[in-house]
């Protein structure tokens, strides 16, 4: 599919947005101010931004607890997420939902979820709205290879097929469920194999290819907004750190994520594929707004208010 200059580098700053906020929450988590666990998204930049770029502002995903990347992609504000993660009261929750917990109602995600697939019930929640309020909407759920393994994703994607509902149904396969090998770990192996099983186009994708999650994703959402029901895309990528910052990765071979950062990075496979359309020194100047927007969001955090004792008490219940 053609995407004009205008959309390739938008894509681009997103994923460079994933790369840089990532990167750099793995540098600060190790100086102690952050409170909780951090999963993070570095290695899968291409599927976020693969599948989001194809959303409207009013459709709605599910993430996971690795759910930053989700975040930026879907257009949350980095200053925001950045100062939840802190557990600041300028944060996108007000500094009660820390990393695996963001949400942001008002760009259509629903929220982290520390609960292994826990976005698809979630999702098909807000597509049966879209679907009977007639609102032309998708929702898409974010759910890891080892969640693929979960009852309630099965339902999920059953009801979504009965109901014929405007969902998408993405699976990140990025080779561990936590310290276990995918292979091991699923009996089929092909997720989408497995899932096409339940009556609904369901295809592979190479994760690390923003085109090829692009172009996935277009079809599905098309398919899904024009009233074709649900789809899957099982879209393999490779995170780069551990299961949790703090993770020793004992689980992994020597030298595996070296080879990864040189052989699979979206980054770079997104760079040469564009460049003869964009020149590098374009990329570079995202780059360096994007570092300079990090940095900004990192010292804003460190310097905002922590919520009031009083706080603690409210935002737990929905008032109608």
């Amino acid at each position: 599919m053609e995407l004009n200059k205008r959309q390739l580098l938008q894509a681009y700053r997103k994923m460079r947005e994933i790369r840089e906020f990532e990167e750099r929450l793995h540098t600060e988590n190790t100086r102690g101010d952050i409170p909780g666990f951090i999963h993070l998204y570095t290695g899968e930049e291409a599927i976020a931004v693969g599948v989001c770029e194809n959303l409207r502002p009013t459709d709605y995903i599910g993430s996971t607890h690795r759910g930053h990347g989700h975040c930026i992609a879907k257009g949350c504000d980095i200053h925001g997420m950045m100062a939840e993660i802190f557990g600041k009261d300028s944060g996108l929750c007000r500094g009660k939902g820390g990393s695996m917990h963001i949400a942001d109602l008002a760009k259509g995600m629903l929220g982290a979820n520390a609960i292994v697939g826990g976005a698809p019930p979630l999702v098909i929640g807000a597509a049966l709205t879209a679907k009977t309020r007639k609102t032309d909407g998708v929702a898409v759920s974010f759910t890891g290879d080892g969640g693929s393994n979960q009852g309630l994703v099965f339902e999920a994607i059953n009801m979504a097929v009965v109901l014929g509902l405007p969902a998408v149904f993405v699976f990140e396969n990025n080779g561990y469920g936590e310290g276990t090998g995918h292979d091991y770990a699923v009996g089929g192996r092909d997720i989408a194999g497995r899932a096409a099983g339940f009556g609904l186009p369901a295809v592979r994708v190479d994760g690390t290819d923003f085109f090829a999650v692009y172009q996935a994703a277009a079809g599905a959402v098309e398919r899904a907004r024009q009233g074709g029901g649900p789809s899957v895309i099982e879209a393999r990528a490779f995170r780069w750190h551990g299961h949790f910052e703090g993770d020793p990765g004992l689980y992994r071979a020597s030298g595996e994520v070296d080879r990864l950062r040189e052989d699979h990075d979206p980054l770079k496979i997104f760079a040469d594929k564009v460049k003869d359309q964009i020149p590098v020194a374009e990329l570079k100047a995202i780059d360096a707004e994007v570092h300079a927007l990090v940095d900004d969001a990192v010292a804003k955090a460190r310097a905002a208010e922590n919520p009031a004792p009083e706080s603690l008490l409210t935002d737990v219940y929905v008032s109608y």
